[in-house]
């Protein structure tokens, strides 16, 4: 009789044949059914057999097909007939529980039509695998209500989406299907423990704020520093790209790598980078003026608090010069309209690393993108294994918790208390670790 290399208990092999590409088993069952499933009576005969092709997982680099001859059986008690159940095979496709697990844990790193073609399969049935096992993800996995969250967007598959992050542990959360307020509402509302939320950093998007606003009115929003910043450093481009429009070529060599020089911050310019600026300054008196708006506005966020901060961006708005102002427009304006949420900083810092991490993310997400569905990257995002920042619980001996259960029943007069729901005592899951996801992907581990 043939060796069992299935390693599958319940089966006995009867017959191996080996391909090129595959191994062909052909296996049955060791037990027989003793009560019918529909009427529990024991009164069963055989009523004929069936050969089934379960899917396996791959032994030695080839596909599995295992031949299971399967039994027919009559209750004579209803007349009812059934096949026999085949252990350790899913309930809902012709594959073994172990190749169903493992095809879900693959289908979130490797695209469908590799594990299609490994296994000998469909990549629709891959992709219904996938469906099945992110949507168990979905319902069992439970990410930490940030205290800190920010909102923001991230543009996967030429659209942006809303990704939901844990500021304090620089991970993500969630990431939406789009940014609309409807969507984030929606979230923000089926989010557990979303009243324990203190504040909401977000960009300058208002559906963002609107929907912090109804669903979570304790919640303090603050605008990112960083958002704000880069509108200021956005200003100083619009009026560097105007002069450079109007000069001759010669005269724009001159303004070589002008742009990289200009983002930078005044106490970082060094040697011949603060000799260059000069030279444009004095030859170009609005780039001057510009960059020197830039930097002033920068100053503000060095203001200790909030009412500090008006009177230096009041003073601010008011020196600018003539010839600068329009294209500082932009900045002025959401300036007042987001005064609130911007000068809110000042009561709750949040720094830009978040932001940067972000960023970088967005940048290898759109590498990766080509060919994945939204699902499949949001998957590959929230649910790879060893991507998630998680605090197990601390480590006790069984005897010391018992007696620091008993001790607290003693004192506490409740001798009936169940086990301590202290979150110190539990996993807490902070969601997708944004730097060990983007290593991950630059190193081709997903």
């Amino acid at each position: 009789m043939p060796a069992n290399i299935l390693n599958l208990p319940a089966y006995t092999v009867t017959n191996i044949e080996e391909t090129e590409h595959d191994y062909h088993i052909n296996a049955e069952t060791k037990t027989t059914p003793q009560k019918c499933p529909h009427c529990y009576s024991d009164n069963l005969v055989g009523f004929g057999r069936n050969e089934q092709l379960v899917r396996d997982l791959p032994i030695h680099g080839k596909r599995i097909g295992i031949y299971v001859d399967t039994r027919r059986y009559q209750c004579r008690s209803c007349n009812k007939t059934f096949y026999e159940r085949l252990p350790d095979v899913d309930g809902k496709r012709m594959m073994t529980s172990r190749l169903v697990t493992w095809l879900g844990k693959q289908s979130v790193k490797r695209p469908f039509s590799h594990l299609a073609e490994e296994i000998g399969i469909s990549e629709m049935t891959v992709k219904n695998v996938f469906n099945d096992y992110i949507n168990e993800l979905e319902r069992t996995v439970r990410f930490e209500t940030p205290q800190w969250m920010g909102i923001d967007e991230i543009h996967i598959i030429k659209k942006p989406r809303c990704v939901v992050s844990n500021i304090e542990n620089n991970t993500i959360v969630n990431v939406l299907r789009d940014r609309n307020k409807k969507t984030v509402a929606d979230y923000l509302f089926r989010l557990k423990g979303r009243e324990l939320v203190k504040c909401v950093a977000i960009d300058m998007w208002e559906p963002y704020k609107d929907a912090v606003r109804e669903v979570m009115p304790q919640a303090r929003i603050v605008v990112d520093k960083f958002h704000v910043v880069r509108l200021a450093n956005e200003c100083l481009e619009v009026v560097r790209k105007e002069i450079r429009g109007s000069l001759t070529d010669k005269q724009r060599r001159g303004l070589m790598h002008d742009r990289f020089i200009l983002l930078k911050r005044e106490a970082n310019l060094q040697g011949l980078d603060l000799i260059t600026l000069e030279s444009w300054t004095k030859n170009y008196p609005a780039l001057g003026a510009a960059y020197r708006a830039k930097e002033d506005f920068f100053a503000i966020y060095d203001a200790l608090e909030t009412q500090e901060a008006i009177g230096m961006f009041r003073r601010w708005e008011a020196g600018l010069h003539p010839d600068i102002k329009d294209a500082f427009y932009p900045l002025i304006r959401a300036v007042n309209n987001w005064m609130p949420e911007i000068m809110a900083y000042f009561d709750h810092p949040v720094t830009n690393a978040y932001t940067e991490s972000l960023n970088n993310l967005i940048r290898v997400m759109n590498r990766l993108g080509r060919g994945y569905s939204f699902e499949a990257l949001r998957a590959k995002i929230l649910f790879t294994e060893g991507v998630c920042k998680i605090k197990k619980p601390k480590f006790q001996r069984p005897v010391q918790r018992a007696q620091e259960m008993e001790a607290f029943s003693y004192f506490s007069g409740m001798s009936r208390m169940g086990p301590s729901t202290n979150s110190s005592e539990r996993e807490i899951n902070y969601g997708a670790d944004i730097s060990t996801l983007v290593r991950m992907i630059e190193e081709g581990l997903l």
